[in-house]
């Protein structure tokens, strides 16, 4: 990095700085800081950092590091070009890429004996929230308590607000109910404190209604086995290939329920259902196409139409005016819309008499619901020909390994 390049970088972390942006009293989803207070100092702190970022980008990312001392515990900050400049690739940032951040960071803290926040229910908490709500001193914690407390002798939501009340609680209304505690700063959004605590689930709790966590759907489908051979992560872990050798037998067995479940007995069966979705996956593509050009073209005759009625006696009066010059300059630009209108009606083969606009409009409304159901229809075909086609790959797997690597190349 140049040294120009650092000084903008510096002078930007600065303005995050002077902005607040970097301000850990605000409220959000970030994960918690790893180290406590007084238990490390800011060089040690830096050099973590340093190390922690050296490991995740690999040398490749330049990038900048700050360790704030200005809080009352250390930490850092990283800032890092998302370009490498070894092969020019962008830096992938997803739920992956964040969970290896946070285990190698967790790692490089016990590395050196210092505490690790485990992550668990109380995850995206601050860890000035979280030291607080382990020592009984959060006033989220607290008010969490005061609202369990209440709710079994409440009759509705706002005797409950009157009894909070009541325990010296200053209640703020708005979208959002607000809470804040004798001595607290700021006050406690009702929904921050998790799924039982919204209005909607106080009030279905004070009815008698348990509050409990919808189960995720399961996931169904077949998804595409994994090729443990060319797997660098299988190389690397053994854990992850046993994983990966138990995870393929189950999606090798869902591969045979699904072609049983759908009358599929021979490779031939397979091939010739692939052909025929992809077949009516081009044909409703091309009748999708159709229907939206027609929508398009009827939209501007609509538009058009309507512009004509409503600018032609106008223009009527401007044909009959004495002083055409006079009238133009005081109605010029509905004069341009009008002949504009005109012309596009007669480009469109429409002369005389004008199309029922009624009628136009109802054969507009009918063609949108059915561009809606072909939308559907398509989304439905390629979900269909992802399945029978991850499927097709994995039977090229089974029985010829190598041919299937050579198509999950292809593709």
């Amino acid at each position: 990095m140049s040294k120009e390049d650092r000084e903008r970088v510096l002078a930007r972390i600065k303005q995050y700085e002077a902005e607040g942006r970097f301000n850990d009293d605000v409220e959000e989803d970030a994960p918690p800081v790893p180290i406590k207070p007084g238990e490390v100092d800011y060089e040690k702190a830096h050099a973590i950092g340093k190390q922690l970022a050296d490991e995740i980008l690999g040398g490749k990312y330049e990038y900048v590091i700050s360790t704030h001392i200005d809080k009352g515990h250390v930490h850092n900050h990283i800032i890092f070009c998302a370009v490498d400049f070894a092969e020019h690739k962008k830096y992938i940032s997803n739920r992956k890429s964040y969970g290896f951040i946070r285990r190698t960071s967790d790692r490089l803290c016990k590395e050196n004996g210092l505490s690790v926040v485990i992550p668990g229910t109380d995850r995206g908490k601050h860890y000035a929230e979280w030291d607080a709500q382990r020592k009984g001193t959060s006033y989220k914690a607290k008010l969490k308590i005061a609202i369990d407390k209440l709710i079994p002798v409440s009759a509705d939501i706002d005797d409950l607000l009157r009894r909070l009340e009541a325990e010296g609680y200053e209640i703020k209304s708005g979208k959002y109910i607000s809470f804040r505690a004798p001595g607290q700063e700021r006050f406690t959004r009702c929904k921050t404190l998790g799924e039982a605590y919204t209005e909607e689930a106080i009030a279905e709790r004070i009815k008698g209604k348990v509050i409990t966590k919808e189960p995720k759907p399961e996931r169904k489908g077949v998804s595409l086995l994994i090729d443990i051979e060319n797997c660098i992560k299988a190389q690397q872990s053994a854990g992850y290939e046993r994983w990966a050798k138990i995870e393929n037998l189950k999606r090798a067995a869902r591969t045979m329920v699904f072609l049983d479940q759908n009358g599929i007995a021979r490779y031939a069966d397979l091939e010739q259902k692939i052909a025929a979705l992809q077949g009516e996956n081009e044909q409703t593509a091309a009748t999708l196409k159709d229907v939206e050009r027609r929508l398009s073209d009827m939209a501007l005759l609509i538009k058009n139409i309507i512009t004509y009625k409503e600018l032609k006696p106008l223009y009527d009066e401007y044909k009959k005016s004495r002083d055409k010059e006079k009238y133009l300059r005081g109605h010029e630009s509905e004069i341009i819309l009008f002949e504009a209108a005109a012309k596009a009606l007669k480009a469109s083969g429409v002369s005389g008499k004008l199309p029922d606009l009624a009628k136009l409009k109802a054969d507009y409304k009918r063609l949108t619901a059915e561009k809606d159901a072909l939308y559907t229809e398509y989304g439905k075909l390629k979900k269909q020909l992802r399945e029978y086609n991850a499927v097709k790959q994995n039977i090229d797997s089974i029985l010829h390994p190598a041919r299937g690597r050579e198509q999950e190349k292809a593709l």
